[in-house]
């Protein structure tokens, strides 16, 4: 297996990958020879190199766990030593970016291609994060391409993930999209956008000193990686903005129902995301 960016995920690939026996050999990619010897160090990967092109010959399998904006320029390196025989996949957390690189690059989506997301993280980074079991009981998302993904390959690619203890799911490419924007891009913009506000005020209003444990969880993704996500954003432009603009309004509906003391106004729209919310944990402790 070769793993291009020895991260939180690509360290947990790893290390997931080697405690279910699915794989021998392991070698790291990335441009970080200090987190690449810390990945050997660790037990995470066998050996490293900073250059893809020799790393990926004779892997059966390679995984590219990059954030998405470097992905144009992996495919460039990988179409030099591309393998028929070879699974190539991704992490990416977002999918018609991925297509929209692959085609730039080879004109069309190679059939042993299999675009994938695992549904796991933390707000923890760097392959000193990474952890064995990361994706037991999670769920991966794959995205084959209706009559150009090949079914061995994308068979081997749902194999691998359960291997590792995930539950696999398939759903196109712009499905993937759309719900990842609302369940995951947009809490992530909203937790930056208010340690960002929050921090503006707080030479002034000591905000950080009495926030208490509430804050804390709440913008606990505030903690990950702002290339990553910057990279997110603008991949996923148009699904991001489209929910930031539904958002901006129903704040705006809610100051104006406290500017017109409608207490009951509010607690309607209260009571109605607290059961919203109920209704997904009780579908969560169910999964």
């Amino acid at each position: 297996m070769c793993i291009i960016g020895v991260g939180l995920i690509g360290g947990s690939i790893a290390r997931a990958s080697r405690k279910k026996g699915l794989c021998s050999q392991i070698v790291g990619v990335g441009r970080d020879t200090k987190n690449l010897e810390r990945a050997v160090e660790l037990g995470v990967i066998n050996s490293y190199s900073t250059d893809i092109t020799s790393a990926v010959i004779g892997a059966d399998i390679v995984v590219v766990c990059t954030p998405v904006g470097s992905f144009e320029r992996i495919f460039s390196a990988l179409k030099q030593v591309w393998s028929s025989d070879c699974l190539y996949t991704d992490v990416g957390s977002t999918k018609e970016s991925v297509v929209k690189s692959l085609e730039a690059v080879f004109g069309v989506v190679p059939d042993n291609f299999v675009l994938a997301h695992p549904i796991a993280g933390s707000e923890n980074n760097g392959v000193e994060a990474s952890i064995d079991t990361l994706f037991d009981g999670k769920r991966t998302i794959i995205t084959p391409l209706d009559k150009q993904t090949n079914s061995t390959f994308k068979e081997s690619c749902s194999t691998w993930w359960q291997g590792m203890g995930a539950s696999v799911t398939e759903m196109t490419v712009q499905h993937h999209d759309e719900v990842l924007a609302a369940t995951s891009h947009l809490p992530h913009v909203i937790a930056f956008a208010l340690v960002e506000l929050l921090k503006n005020k707080e030479d002034e209003k000591e905000i950080f000193k009495f926030a208490a444990g509430g804050f804390k969880d709440f913008t606990r993704i505030a903690s990950s990686n702002p290339e990553m996500w910057a990279d997110i954003c603008m991949a996923n432009s148009k699904q991001i903005v489209k929910l930031l603009n539904e958002y901006q309004k129903l704040n705006e509906h809610i100051s104006s129902l406290i500017e017109s003391s409608n207490k009951d106004g509010l607690c309607e729209l209260f009571a109605s995301a607290q059961a919203a919310r109920e209704k997904f944990l009780t579908l969560q402790s169910r999964s």
